[in-house]
């Protein structure tokens, strides 16, 4: 699978997940704003070059592209005015929003092990 295949189904795998814990503001790879597809190509691309890179590495990645890309720290999710309840270090993270990182980094492992 190439890169972006692994971002789309990493992002669809994502929503599902969101979903089952409450959070119904995922929208499907089809109609994500082409920064969240971005975020997660990135996402996809880091974890490729640096398999060793943990869950924690992995949020940290998030972050520092979020804050570059003007989004600061918020109670809740708003695309409009860039705030992100997540923009904090990992470990103060909830364990269902460090779970994220979990599955994202799995699924990118197993899907570019099976890209060989």
């Amino acid at each position: 699978m190439k890169h972006k295949e692994i971002a789309r189904v990493a992002h669809e795998i994502n929503r599902a997940y969101c979903q089952a814990i409450g959070d119904k503001s995922q929208v499907p790879w089809e109609r994500a704003a082409q920064w969240q597809r971005d975020s997660a190509l990135l996402g996809v691309k880091m974890h490729a070059d640096f398999p060793a890179l943990g869950p924690a590495e992995s949020h940290k990645g998030w972050m520092a592209h979020k804050i570059k890309e003007g989004w600061v720290w918020g109670p809740t999710k708003n695309e409009k005015l860039k705030t992100h309840p997540c923009l904090v270090p990992f470990e103060k993270l909830p364990v269902e929003q460090q779970a994220k990182d979990f599955i994202f980094r799995a699924i990118v492992h197993a899907l570019a092990r099976a890209r060989k």
